[in-house]
């Protein structure tokens, strides 16, 4: 059996516009469709390699800012025949145009209690919906920043999936799994793990565009296929592929995103992307294991970073 890949984005207005007084047009621009690498550019290049991806599409600034910029979202997504499932940064939900963020929710979901989560979590569907969605079957937490308590209150509104265990993640991420579990786990729903590689013993980094090169994403899928591993999931944003000012496209990551989409096209008969809503029964006692450290590959990666922060992000 193939080892399944759940290719995600995290796909939202990003907050750190909002609190730079852009205007509504101009946080969508820098957040979706930055320096001609967003989400049309992404979406092409997967329709060209012929491969799935899933959009965690947080609904939230609808309540700011109206549901039309959702609306486009999800249609952009859907048109291309990808799958769009729900994100929830809830720091939206008392935010005002045009106030540079002065007012906000508490950001993290983890910092409410199950009620309020499954009322979050309600809201947010609903919003999805309304921008023109299928009803949502998974999610992920704002920053990875779930516990227990938000696997629970998905239970209680009838998801069957969530990806928000981030063992790379522990300052945000904290559903109580170790932190190196990237087998899918039954926690009240089905635990789709972010998978996380060893950069040095102890130390975890995310499969993540911006966190890992292609040499390690490329190592991790090796690693995934050798050992039969049930599943592996590759987080990506909206506005990754470009600078953080939304305002050129960052060449490293580009290359990094483009790698990936051919690796996985060449090699779908041992890696086959999916969509959460295709209902995968994943075998939930695993013991998948992350990639070991390895020093090579983190030194080339120390290098490739460097020049990403210093030249790229420019």
């Amino acid at each position: 059996m193939p080892t399944l890949i759940f290719l995600t984005v995290d796909t939202e207005l990003a907050w750190r516009y909002h609190r730079a007084g852009f205007s509504p047009g101009r946080i969508y621009d820098h957040s979706l469709e930055p320096a001609e690498v967003g989400l049309s550019y992404q979406l092409e290049t997967l329709a060209r390699h012929g491969l799935k991806a899933c959009f965690f599409v947080d609904p939230m600034p609808a309540l700011t800012f109206g549901i039309a910029p959702i609306r486009r979202m999800v249609e952009t997504v859907q048109a291309a025949g990808q799958e769009v499932q729900l994100h929830i940064h809830p720091m939206w939900v008392r935010a005002v145009a045009g106030d540079r963020g002065r007012r906000c929710s508490i950001g993290d979901m983890h910092a409410y209690s199950r009620d309020d989560q499954r009322s979050l979590i309600a809201v947010g569907r609903s919003l999805l919906m309304e921008a023109g969605a299928h009803e949502p079957v998974a999610f992920r937490a704002g920053s990875f920043a779930a516990n227990d308590e938000t696997l629970a209150a998905l239970a209680d509104l009838g998801f069957r999936y969530d990806s928000s265990h981030n063992g790379a993640e522990c300052a945000h991420s904290r559903i109580g799994l170790p932190r190196n579990q990237i087998s899918p786990v039954h926690r009240h729903l089905t635990e789709v793990p972010v998978t996380v590689i060893e950069d040095k013993p102890g130390h975890y980094r995310p499969l993540q565009l911006c966190a890992v090169s292609a040499g390690e994403m490329k190592a991790a899928l090796g690693h995934a296929v050798r050992n039969r591993h049930v599943a592996v999931t590759i987080v990506n944003h909206s506005f990754e592929l470009a600078n953080r000012a939304g305002t050129k496209k960052n060449r490293v990551h580009v290359l990094r995103f483009n790698s990936l989409c051919r690796l996985l096209s060449e090699c779908r008969s041992d890696l086959k992307t999916a969509f959460f809503s295709d209902g995968p029964r994943l075998p939930l006692t695993a013991s998948d294991y992350p990639l070991g450290s390895s020093l090579m590959r983190t030194t080339k990666r120390r290098i490739e970073q460097a020049w990403s922060n210093v030249v790229e992000e420019r």
